[in-house]
């Protein structure tokens, strides 16, 4: 059986993206954040969308395009400390955001990717992130109800990539992009490097092609990817 071709062209793969989508965004900080094709998002325009990420990026980078531009009612994230746009927008009620600890996030798109519907911690009982979840108890131990996540695309950055979408990723980019491309109905990589199959050793694939819808080759790295240069 000869494996497909996922290469494409970034217009092309975007134009999968409907508005009104859910859309998980790589990164950790700017390290994994998919910047040319939340670009190209930009460009195409789609509105309504909620989006799930680590951080809303710094001001004038990557997510922040997106809320500049009007096309984001949803965010489900763990800070926005760094993005004055975010937190002036959460302020005047023009953005819905949803806080989440970052373990938390990261176990609940794992148990989308893993098909579950949720799991269960006592992290946070006492704070705000406990506000109108529901709580069980097991054996007299309280616990809270967390969600799991899961989405109608996933936009991921990747150092390298085949052809048929295996792909590896460079540091703390493995702090999310691995879970996010296991809970998305459609995937979408962009890669630095794009090689022929085979051209990964097994032992450095960290996210399997068959998890992988469209693979996008860069061109070149913006300036917003600078300090992940190599």
């Amino acid at each position: 059986m000869r494996l497909p071709d996922k290469t494409t062209t970034i217009e092309a793969a975007v134009e999968r993206i409907a508005p009104g989508a859910t859309i998980m965004l790589s990164g950790f900080g700017v390290p994994g954040t998919p910047f040319q094709l939340i670009r190209e998002l930009v460009r195409q325009g789609q509105g309504g969308l909620t989006l799930i990420k680590n951080d809303a990026n710094e001001t004038g980078m990557g997510v922040d395009h997106l809320l500049a531009s009007g096309q984001v009612r949803r965010l489900i994230t763990t800070h926005i400390g760094l993005n004055a746009r975010a937190v002036a927008m959460m302020n005047a009620g023009e953005l819905e955001v949803e806080f989440c600890a970052q373990g938390i996030l990261a176990e609940r798109i794992r148990a989308g990717g893993a098909g579950l519907p949720g799991i269960l911690t006592d992290i946070g009982m006492q704070t705000e992130l406990a506000e109108g979840k529901p709580r069980i108890e097991i054996g007299g131990v309280p616990a809270l109800v967390e969600t799991a996540l899961r989405v109608d695309v996933a936009l991921i950055h990747a150092a390298r990539a085949d052809v048929f979408g295996n792909l590896a990723y460079a540091a703390t980019a493995r702090n999310f992009a691995p879970l996010m491309a296991m809970a998305a109905d459609v995937v979408i990589a962009e890669a630095e490097t794009v090689v022929p199959l085979g051209g990964l050793e097994a032992e450095q694939v960290h996210t399997p092609g068959p998890f992988v819808d469209h693979v996008v080759a860069l061109e070149a790295l913006t300036e917003e990817y600078g300090i992940v240069r190599r």
